[in-house]
This record gives C-alpha cells, structure tokens and sequence, in this order.
C-alpha cells in the first residue's frame, strides 16, 4: 500500500495493511531523494479545518472576554468637576509664586445653543455622531495600538468617547483605560439621547483661556451668552477644541493662526456636506467675523506672575506629549487646573531685578499722554543661566492683564543683526572660505561698501543690502565688521558659507527654522524669533558649544505622580573653538561697538567681562541687545506694537530722549536694559575661551584704508570682495588710518509695514536704494 493509500485508510478508519502485502522491492526501497517528510509535518499542522478551528476560538475567546469586561466595567459616577484643583506655582526656593485655579465653568442647557452652532461641534469632531453607536472601532483599535506600541495617540474619537474622557475618566493614555472608555461609551451610549451626549460633551470641554464649557467659552472669547453664537463664532469655539492655546488667535503665531482658519474652514465645508449649511450662506461667511475679543486674566496671574504660569504651563504640555502621547488638547486639559504643583526655576531676586531694570531705564520714561508712540512700545526679555539651562528670570510685558501676549516668547518680530553671530559660528564649523577661498576668521576682509552686490562664483545674486545710514565701510575685518554691525559684510559671508548650512547652523543652535526659506535676505535677520529663543542660541555660544535649551520647569508633581524633566542641557552641537571664537568676537561688539556706551561705558560694569551684540530691525519695529557673562545669558527686545490693531509699527521717536532721529537701537534701551539688570545681578568673571581669534583674545584690528570711506555707495560694486593675507593672530603694528568721515544721519522714510514675519523676506532690505532699510 502506498503511502496515499494509507492516508485514506486511516481517514475511513481502517488499519494498516499488513507489511507482507506490500511488494519486496517497495521494502527494501531506499528513501526517495529529495524526499520532504517535514513538510508533510507542517501540512498536516495547518490544514484549513485546523486554521478555521483556531480563528473561530479565539473570536470566542474574545466575545468572551468582551462580555466578561462589558458585565465588569460600570459607568462611574461624573468626576470631571471633582478633578478640578488650583495649580500652585513655586519659585526655585519653593516660595510660593502664584495660586491658580478659579474654575470657569457654567453648564448650558442644549436648548439654549442654537442648531447650527451644535451642528459646528459635530462638524468638526464626528459627523457620523447622530448614527453611530458611541464607538469608533477602528480607531480604537489604531489607538490601542499605538499605546502598546508607544507611538502616542491621533484623532478619531467619537463625540461620546471624548465626553466620556473629559466627565467620567481622565485623559491617562493606558490601555485599561481605553478599554473603559470604550465600553463606559457603548453603555452611555445606550443610556442617554445624543442631545444629551452632545450637551454634555460641549459643557466638559476645554476650550483654552481657563474656559470649560460653552458658555464659558462664550464669555470669554467674545463676551456673550451660548445663546447668542453666531455660526462662525460657533465654528471658531469647535476649531479650538483641537489646540486650544495654539489656535487662540489673539496670541497664536503664523503657523497657529493658519491651522485655526484652516480648521474653521473645514468645519463649516463640513456643514455643507451635512445639509447643515446652505452652501450661498457658506460662501459669504468671512473669518473676520469669528476673531475673538482680547483675553481677560484669570486671578493669581497679575503683573509677571501670569506670563510665568503661562511658559510652565506650555513647557510641562509639550513634556506630557512627549512622554504620555497625549495631543495638545489632551495635554492642556491635563495641565490647567489639575491640581499640580509646578516649582519654576525661576530666582526671585534675579526676577524683581530685571522687573525693576525695564521700569527704571525704560518704562519710566514712556508717557502715551505726550506721545502716541510711546504707547506702541512692548519689552521682553528672558534670562537663562548657560550651565544649567534654566529659565532665572522673565519680562513678559507690562502686566498679564493688560498685555496677554508674552512678549518674551513671542515670535513675529525680526531679530535683526542679533542674527550676525550665527552666521559667523556657521562659518567657523563648517571651515568656509571667501569668494577667493580665503579662510573665514575674525581678521578676514570683506568690502563693506553700503548697498554692495552680493555675488556667488562671480554672478551677482540680486541682494545688496544698505547699512545703517549708508555708511560706506571699504575693506573692514569681520572683527570690525561685527562691531559695527555691517550688513554688505554678512550678506556676502552668508552666501560664502552657503545658506542652507547657514539656516541648517541655526536650528543646530536652538532657532525654530520650519518654513524660513534659506536665501540672502536671511542675513539680516528678517525672519521671526523671541528673546527665548535668541537666550538659547547665545547660551549654546556661552556654554562652549552645548546646545541649551532654556527650561523653566524645575520640578511638577501631582499627588503622587512626578513628571521627568529633561536636562536642558544637551550635546555638541557646534565646537568649542568655533562657540568661543564667536564668544570671543562678540566682546569687542560691547568694547569698541554698537554696544560700547551702554554696555562697556556703564558705571556698574566693574569690569565684568561682557560679550553681545545689538540689533534693530527694519524700520526700526524692533530693537534687541542679546548678551552674556561667564554666568548669564539675557535677551532683551523691544516691540514696535499699535495698542489698538496689534499691528508692527516703528519706535521712533519713542520716549523723546534719543538724539536725532530718535531711533530705538539696540544700543539704546534694550542694552541699558541689560546693563542695569545683569550688572547688578553678577559677579565680576572672565571668559574661559579655546581660541586664538577675536576681540577678547587680540587687539581689534582696524584696517589700513588707501583713502576714505565715500558716502554714495559706487555705482558698479565689484563682483568679489577685496582679498588679502589673512593677518597674523597677533597685528604687528597699529593701523596708520582710521576712517574720517562721520557718518550723515539719514531718517527712514519707508512706509511700515504691518504683518509678522512668516519665514519670509521683507521688501525694505531688497531695496539697496531706499531709505532706513537696514539691519544693526
């Protein structure tokens, strides 16, 4: 019998046939070559009926355990008011800050909210809300997934899970309770109307400005009753639900103010979808008519206090994001309220001391009374210890109640020739050389011609930028360059180096660069920054290298449950030689400089060793000085804001003491600012510098000139600046000449523009022939 033969036997039941019966030669026959018994194994293992059988246990193995968790899990009672908790914020010595926590919640009846403004909710968060059973099952199943596997979370729960989330549970990312939330949702589901779920949902949600609920939000976003939304205030309050802080218009950035529009937008398209909306009416709706109402403080958060709680609420959002997966939504809804106690690493005395140094030296001498333009002036500044990371003190801006938005983390205006410097440090990471493949150093010469062309392999590339008043420099060392803040200089260098290694050094050093395009015009710093992020990149110069990221979160704790703080301070991310270079250079920004009679002329100085260097933008919209001791890294900015439209406007003129024209340089207020609160704040210290370059380490080398600087730029710029042998580290002689002109005060006379930066380039320093257009 064959082995097929036997096969089919013992199917019928039968018995193996006796061995007699199978021919001799079939016996003694050898085993086949190339015979797969094996695999025979493997067929017999998983025949269908076999795969079919263990399909259908385990589908009964989980209607079983569904069952078993359906019968065990009970819908708990509500909870989300009894979570609510004020939040106390402490300073670094555990003092307490601020008390935060006055819940802002008012229950609206459904009927009291018009349909189409309920429509919006279910528009933007599940259209399928009035038909489904209270689950999304494919998205709950991708959201276990991605907890188990610790990919974070995404949206596509269902109107009743996120009630659930926000009355019954919590916003905890864990398995069980997904699970709970999803069976709590079937059996709510099955126990109230969807106009009950519905009304619940939009009176438990978090909609951003310490506003839970509907009515709430109406309040607070436009001082008006649930009852009185508008459709497109109505699409507004249901786009915020997805970022409430980031889509505030009021105080949300480029990128956060198009998301919102983009997510108004979809949800009333989506109302047309639904037969909700007439498509005619759709079509003349304008987002214009849902901006909101200027925000109103919450108690506890007055003077700096509220700008404070604001950065340490945002930092430990981001931190829950990162570590629980949780969405922005979910992170502010698990932050605000929550009963948590944050210690800041905040100083107290260094925070009185930089409050009192922009009252004595600034807002002291504003009067809006006397003049309009001292009411358009905004301070911020952030100071951060480059050893630690930490956030030790903050300015936000004249009171939290007055000024909602913070002006030291705010990122809409240009940070001019503070920019400088991180051209410089790209040059020395990645060894640059010049047009004629000179190596770029402190004592490399370039043309600093006003209005100079620059040119890449010979070819003009249609940038030449004017420096400030059109003086015209010749051939100037970068050293003296960097002093006087010399845009043709750093123009060229930037194309020299390349510009996309240029932006690419830049996001190295802490600077967000999403969307910044890497062309010329970048060199004047026309992109938008803050004081925080300006501190971060010089702290990164400070602290030799190593990237720091200011932090001012120093512990957060809620009952018993602590969250990881990173370190703030991070790896290499360019070298010591080329961060203490760049250091080095910058000392001479504040000795022989634009920073000379503020910084290094001060009283209090005492000979502390001081790097920095100012900037003022285009039409003079803002003005910085960004400097550092061995122990303190302080940004400070000034903000040229129209107090009734928000929009960019120029300082000039502003407090009336300037000399002609009454430019607001950074030279001006925002180094006195500094001076009078790092000098009072610091002990005398020196550099600890790896290099052979610069200021701090060498004299600064003033050029030789053939003749004077003209004050007309020439009419034909050459194609390649002016080349020579690079000077020895040491200048063996003292220069025989000195420039001799004095440079002619020019006021701008270009019209301000009114939009924040977008990662753009401004009209005003393309123009090499218009006036005021310039970057120092």
């Amino acid at each position: 019998m064959g082995r097929a033969e036997e096969r089919r036997a013992r199917q019928r039941g039968g018995h193996r046939a006796a061995p007699g019966r199978r021919s001799p030669s079939a016996a003694a026959a050898p085993p086949v070559a190339g015979a797969k018994p094996a695999k025979g194994r493997i067929r017999r293992l998983f025949t269908w009926k076999k795969m079919l059988g263990t399909f259908l246990g385990l589908c009964l193995l989980g209607i079983g355990g569904f069952i078993v968790l359906y019968m065990a899990v009970d819908v708990p009672k509500g909870n989300a008011a009894a979570r609510q908790q004020s939040n106390i914020y402490k300073y670094s010595d555990g003092k307490v800050l601020a008390r935060v926590g006055t819940v802002n919640r008012e229950s609206v009846d459904l009927a009291k909210v018009p349909k189409p403004v309920q429509h919006t909710f279910v528009a933007a968060e599940n259209k399928t809300f009035y038909h489904d059973h209270g689950i999304d099952a494919k998205g709950l199943v991708r959201g276990l997934f991605n907890t188990v596997t610790g990919r974070g979370t995404q949206g596509g729960s269902t109107i009743t899970q996120q009630y659930v989330k926000n009355y019954y549970l919590s916003q905890d990312q864990s398995v069980s309770r997904k699970l709970k939330e999803m069976v709590i949702s079937l059996k709510v589901d099955r126990r109230l109307t969807k106009d009950e779920i519905l009304a619940g949902y939009i009176n438990t949600s978090y909609y951003g400005r310490n506003a839970y609920g509907i009515q709430a939000a109406a309040q607070a976003y436009y001082r008006t009753d649930a009852s009185k939304l508008t459709v497109e205030q109505g699409a507004y309050l249901a786009a915020l639900l997805q970022a409430p802080s980031q889509y505030d218009w009021v105080v949300a950035g480029p990128v956060g103010r198009k998301l919102v529009q983009e997510r108004w937008n979809y949800v009333l398209n989506n109302m047309v979808k639904q037969n909700w909306l007439d498509p005619a009416e759709r079509q003349a709706m304008k987002f214009s008519d849902a901006i909101p109402e200027e925000p109103r403080g919450t108690p506890g958060e007055e003077g700096q206090k509220g700008y404070l709680v604001q950065l340490a609420n945002q930092q430990l959002e981001q931190r829950l994001m990162q570590t629980e997966g949780m969405t922005r939504s979910q992170a502010e809804a698990a932050v605000v309220d929550r009963g948590w106690t944050i210690t800041l690493n905040i100083d107290k005395k260094r925070q009185t001391a930089l409050e009192k140094a922009v009252k004595s030296q600034l807002t002291s001498k504003l009067n809006p009374k006397k003049r309009k333009v001292d009411g358009n002036v905004q301070a911020g500044a952030v100071s951060v210890d480059p050893k630690t990371g930490r956030i030790v003190a903050l300015y936000g801006g004249q009171d939290y109640f007055k000024h909602y938005f913070n002006n030291a983390t705010r990122r809409d205006y240009q940070p001019a020739s503070t920019f400088k410097p991180v051209i410089l440090a790209a040059a020395l990471e990645q060894n640059a050389t010049t047009q004629t493949g000179k190596p770029i150093t402190a004592n490399t010469l370039y043309d600093g011609t006003s209005g100079r062309q620059v040119v890449d392999h010979g070819s003009k590339v249609g940038f030449g930028p004017p420096n400030e008043d059109h003086v015209n420099y010749g051939p100037i060392t970068v050293q003296r360059a960097m002093n006087e803040s010399v845009n043709s200089v750093f123009a060229q260098m930037g194309v020299d180096v390349g510009m996309p290694k240029v932006m690419d050094t830049a996001k190295q050093l802490g600077m967000d660069t999403e969307g910044m395009q890497a062309v010329p015009a970048q060199t004047l710093g026309s992109m938008g920054a803050s004081p925080l992020e300006m501190a971060g990149i010089y702290a990164t110069f400070d602290n030799h290298g190593y990237k720091v990221t200011p932090s001012i979160v120093k512990t957060a704790e809620q009952k018993e449950r602590a969250v990881s703080i990173p370190n703030p301070i991070g790896g290499q991310v360019i070298s010591r030689t080329a961060a203490d270079t760049v250091t080095s250079v910058l000392t001479g920004v504040v000795d022989d400089g634009t920073a000379k009679r503020s910084v290094a002329a001060n009283p209090l100085r005492n000979g502390q060793q001081v790097a920095g260097k100012t900037g003022t933008s285009d039409e003079n919209k803002s003005a910085w000085f960004t400097g550092y001791t061995p122990d303190l890294v302080t940004s400070v900015g000034l903000f040229g804001e129209d107090q009734k439209t928000k929009s960019h406007v120029s300082m000039m003129g502003a407090t009336g003491q300037l000399p002609y024209p009454g430019r607001v340089n950074g030279g001006s207020y925002p180094a006195r600012i500094w001076a009078g609160y790092t000098f009072g704040v610091t002990k005398r210290a020196k550099f600890d510098l790896n290099t052979t370059q610069g200021a701090a380490v060498q004299p600064t080398d003033t050029p030789t000139f053939s003749q004077s600087p003209t004050q007309t730029p020439s009419n034909t710029p050459s194609s390649e600046p002016p080349t020579s042998t690079t000077p020895s580290t040491t200048p063996s002689q003292t220069p025989t000449q000195t420039p001799t002109q004095t440079p002619t005060q020019t006021p701008p006379t270009g019209t301000p523009t009114t939009g924040p930066p977008t990662g753009g380039v401004t009209d005003g320093p393309l123009d090499p022939n218009g006036s005021g257009n310039f970057s120092r």
